[in-house]
């Protein structure tokens, strides 16, 4: 049984199982982080460029402050699908450790 000092990390990321990982985070990740930096920008680009944003929506609140307000919303549910998947991606982290330590490798 390998200890913590021994495992072949070079071994474990060149590996089918490490890469299947890696592939899977990434597919999750990037369209996450698109959406996220254009909601992000289009505030400050609607509002610099555009007069939409400043008619009202509810009474005196207009729609600039509905859109700033969306994104705490946004990025709350971000932040929740994000720790939700990260938990099943720490389980294959788990599950590629345990398999390595046990078996001595890959």
């Amino acid at each position: 049984m390998k200890n913590q000092d021994q495992i072949d990390y070079t071994a474990i990321s060149k590996s089918e199982t490490f890469k299947e990982l890696m592939n899977k985070k990434k597919k999750f990740i990037v369209p996450l982080s698109i959406f996220f930096f254009i909601f992000y920008f289009t505030l400050p680009i609607m509002t610099a460029y555009s007069k939409v944003l400043n008619t009202p929506a509810l009474g005196a609140i207009t729609w600039a402050w509905v859109f700033a307000f969306a994104q705490f919303v946004m990025t709350w549910t971000l932040v929740t699908i994000y720790a939700r998947k990260a938990t099943q991606f720490d389980d294959n982290v788990n599950r590629i450790l345990d398999k390595v330590l046990k078996r001595g490798g890959m």
